[in-house]
């Protein structure tokens, strides 16, 4: 198998395997933050993201598609996803609506046997190159999850809202709001 990873645009046929990387990661990062019992947060979120692949896929022809999707591969295989989409739920709430009309920078997730690779980094630089190439200025992103958390201050800097206490006592959620051009490898 080829060790080098290449990043391109989803297509159908990668459907299946972008439903493995949900289904190897959202359990585990899960488990990492000592969640890992709550089964049905767990099925509801992989579903979410098939839902959004499916979305992805059927306004692919579309250049003003609502949702999409860049997908790591090593070989033929799946190792990584990330999408760019209209913001969520959690992000318009936890901003008061003030960045609805700003995209999200989601899906980033990465198998576990290929994560610390750079592999993560190297799908938010191609991202971020389409967005520029499509004349978006910035995008958002969110995350609950603590470890998550720790890693997108260290890449995004400080975050731009921190709901305290959104998930239960002692577990914020944290919402960033980047711009393109501080993210593009010159």
């Amino acid at each position: 198998m080829d060790d080098k990873i290449t990043i391109e645009p989803l297509t159908q046929s990668d459907a299946d395997g972008a439903y493995q990387v949900f289904e190897a990661t959202i359990p585990a990062a899960f488990d990492q933050e000592g969640i890992g019992s709550l089964l049905d947060d767990i099925q509801g979120e992989i579903t979410q993201k098939k839902a959004m692949i499916r979305k992805a896929l059927q306004a692919k022809d579309n250049i003003k598609a609502s949702v999409f999707f860049l997908v790591a591969k090593m070989g033929d295989v799946i190792v990584g996803t990330i999408s760019y989409g209209p913001c969520g739920e959690e992000i318009r709430e936890c901003t008061e609506g003030r960045l609805n009309d700003i995209g999200e920078l989601g899906s980033l997730y990465v198998t576990p046997d290929f994560q610390g690779q750079g592999i993560a980094s190297e799908l938010i630089v191609a991202l971020v190159t389409e967005l520029q190439r499509r004349g978006i200025k910035q995008f958002c992103l969110d995350s609950g999850y603590r470890i998550a958390q720790k890693k997108w201050q260290r890449k995004f800097g400080e975050p731009y809202v921190v709901a305290n206490n959104y998930w239960g006592e002692g577990t914020d959620h944290m919402v960033w709001l980047c711009e393109v051009q501080d993210f593009i490898v010159k």
